[in-house]
């Protein structure tokens, strides 16, 4: 690719992405509303010639398709990710997953663009029926929805095979993501963990009874994943020109193992104090260890483990303690 277009580019992941593109010799275009995304995370990036950042929502298509202009590649991050309250704005998740995801498929059309990945999310399985105690492939049954969140994406995948098999893409990627941990880091159980541990590192309240089972990946692992198979263009001639790969590591961890890494990290030891029941809220997964076979069989390996990722994901909060500020 010689110039990228990225949705969510002052988030998390995109930002690292833009910074990993430009180092890489990419032009990058940036397109966030700011919603969640820092323009602190940006600001290497605002700095360099091949990087233009424009202010706009996806809702706002006329906008988007003019910002989308002499773009090659769309990587698609923006989303509203925010699970466990998601009944209290329903149609947040519509509306910034879903018809924004048509929106970029749209601003694609209209500028010749033939080339997505997409930021999907192991969430899409619910409660996975097909293996519950094992890994869950990429060919998984998909069982009722458990969360608005997962119900948007699922459609978000929709669309883009859609699009894909009528011709208007010529690659589609989805990236099936677990939870992904690492430097600018600001939504999650880390972050709240440590938020709760600055404010009485006497006492540490557990959404759930500890037992749920969940894997992580790091950040810079999961852009060598993106990156590795799309400049391997694997979707250009796979069936409907559309290749799903799961994002995590090969192991999981208790949520009272990840409580264990970060008080060890912090030198704490605070009462555990949990709510109950082996989930944290509706539409919480007590299980996600998703099968990455796949993406491996591609020659891409993570470098870092789940232990590894939360350690570098806490130095980074304790070195950047602005970012619960800027939350609020």
């Amino acid at each position: 690719m010689q110039h990228a277009f990225i949705t969510g580019a002052a988030g998390f992941i995109g930002s690292s992405l833009t910074d990993r593109l430009l180092a890489d010799g990419a032009s990058v275009t940036g397109w966030d509303n700011f919603s969640t995304g820092q323009e602190r995370f940006l600001e290497g990036a605002l700095q360099h010639p091949r990087f233009r950042l424009v202010r706009g929502d996806n809702l706002d298509l006329p906008a988007l398709t003019a910002a989308m202009k002499g773009a090659d590649f769309v990587f698609h991050l923006a989303a509203n990710a925010d699970i466990k309250d998601g009944w209290q704005h329903p149609r947040k998740d519509l509306e910034q997953n879903t018809i924004a995801t048509f929106n970029v498929l749209e601003a694609m059309r209209a500028n010749g663009v033939k080339r997505i990945a997409f930021s999907s999310t192991g969430s899409v399985y619910g409660e996975a029926l097909v293996s519950p105690d094992k890994p869950t492939p990429e060919t998984d049954l998909f069982p009722i929805q458990t969360s608005l969140y997962g119900a948007s994406k699922t459609a978000g995948e929709g669309l883009l095979g859609a699009y894909a098999e009528g011709g208007q893409i010529d690659e589609a990627y989805i990236f099936r993501f677990v939870s992904i941990l690492g430097e600018r880091y600001t939504h999650g159980h880390v972050f709240d963990f440590y938020q709760q541990l600055l404010e009485h590192p006497d006492r540490l309240r557990v959404l759930g009874d500890g037992t749920q089972r969940k894997s992580y990946l790091y950040v810079q692992d999961c852009l060598d994943a993106m990156l590795h198979v799309t400049r391997a263009h694997t979707a250009r001639d796979a069936k409907h020109h559309t290749q799903i790969y799961h994002l995590g590591t090969p192991e999981f961890v208790q949520v009272n193992d990840s409580i264990g890494h970060i008080c060890a990290t912090l030198g704490v030891k605070p009462k555990l104090e949990y709510t109950g029941g082996n989930r944290g809220w509706i539409g919480d997964n007590p299980f996600i260890f998703l099968d990455t076979k796949k993406i491996q069989a591609t020659g891409w390996k993570p470098k870092l483990t789940i232990a590894q990722g939360i350690v570098q994901t806490l130095r980074w909060l304790e070195a950047n303690r602005w970012v619960y500020e800027a939350r609020h």
